[in-house]
């Protein structure tokens, strides 16, 4: 079995009308749920962004705070889920559920394998 982290950048659903939301909100549980009834599901969740109140940090090899995304990075993160699949073909099936329920594209990245595994 694999971990695959399955993730959308913040602004991703800025496009879904406010009156949408109840529907995209019930169609992503219904996803997570399936994924939890499958044995898949190991954590997830939308990441808060509110205004300018951003509680979001990056924190330098020196100690070094800083109120911004990586260097090389675009953006921050919106919202991820980390499922727990034989094979990249499932990751990529959740990925598809969850970007249809979540009306956003999808990332979809491999963990390393962990070593006390």
């Amino acid at each position: 079995m694999s971990r695959y982290l399955i993730s959308f950048g913040n602004g991703s659903m800025d496009h879904i009308p406010e009156e949408d939301f109840p529907a995209v909100v019930e169609a992503s549980h219904a996803v997570i749920q399936e994924a939890k009834d499958a044995g898949a599901y190991v954590v997830g969740g939308g990441l808060i962004y509110d205004g300018n109140d951003v509680e979001h940090a990056v924190v330098g090899t020196d100690g070094t705070i800083t109120d911004a995304p990586y260097a090389d990075s675009k953006g921050l993160l919106g919202g991820a889920t980390i499922v727990n699949v034989p094979t990249r073909d499932e990751a990529l099936k959740w990925a598809a559920k969850i970007a249809v329920a979540c009306r956003c594209a999808q990332d979809v990245r491999k963990f390393g394998e962990d070593p006390e595994a």
